[in-house]
């Protein structure tokens, strides 16, 4: 995916110029893959530019969305996505820590691409290390915030590196919060599994684990992944 300072969706079309995390895979395969029937009460967490959030708003007619970040400069450009959007009206972007938010409200879905940089090397620039280190969200954190923000029926539906799943297993056990369905992306056919998504929920659903697979050998899409994000690609 390239990085563009404006990327064009088939119903929206997003600038993504100043904040720290661009516009890229793994927001859209959340935004397309996570459930929302029913979400009339939508929380994204670290927004960004605020991909997600609009997706979820196109494809949730009944939603209203709040999208938090962090990142001053991801709020303004999220709330000018926000207010050119056909959405405006069920769109909010706060400034702010996910860790700080208050208990009074609660979320029929919370979303959230977290920061997953562990360890090792820090991408250059303050902001974009802020978006993708964990010491400023770590996965526990957004586990057991989530669990205190949830409805009693709620769902929290994220994005991860496939390294990383020890660490949501340990956190969704710790917060009581249990995995309903894990999917593993992979790249290209043949390839290891790169990322996870998953669905954590108090509800009593069955529990479901499977594969998402990008590209065929030859660099095409496959069927499901063109079926996935066809409402949102201009190019699908």
């Amino acid at each position: 995916m390239g990085r563009e300072k404006i990327f064009r969706f088939k119903q929206f079309a997003v600038l993504n110029d100043r904040t720290a995390m661009k516009v890229g895979t793994d927001g859209v395969l959340l935004g397309a893959w996570c459930p929302v029937e029913d979400a009339k009460c939508v929380l994204d967490v670290g927004t960004g530019c605020g991909v997600i959030a609009l997706m979820i708003a196109q494809r949730n007619q009944d939603a209203a969305i709040d999208a938090i970040d962090i990142d001053h400069d991801a709020i303004t450009e999220a709330t000018l996505n926000f207010d050119r959007s056909p959405w405006k009206g069920r769109l909010s972007a706060i400034e702010g820590d996910f860790n700080d938010l208050a208990d009074g409200k609660r979320y029929d879905l919370i979303v959230s691409n977290p920061p997953y940089f562990t360890g090792g090397v820090l991408p250059s620039g303050e902001s974009r290390t802020t978006a993708r280190h964990t010491d400023t969200l770590s996965y526990r954190q957004l586990i057991e915030g989530a669990a205190r923000l949830l409805t009693d029926n709620g769902t929290l539906a994220l994005i991860t590196p496939t390294d990383g799943e020890r660490d949501i297993i340990e956190a969704a056990t710790f917060a009581s919060l249990p995995i309903r369905q894990l999917t593993r992306v992979i790249p290209i056919e043949g390839a290891a599994a790169k990322r996870s998504l998953w669905v954590l929920s108090r509800c009593n659903l069955p529990y479901r684990e499977d594969t998402l697979t990008i590209a065929e050998r030859d660099n095409s899409f496959t069927p499901e992944y063109v079926a996935l994000t066809s409402p949102f690609y201009l190019k699908m």
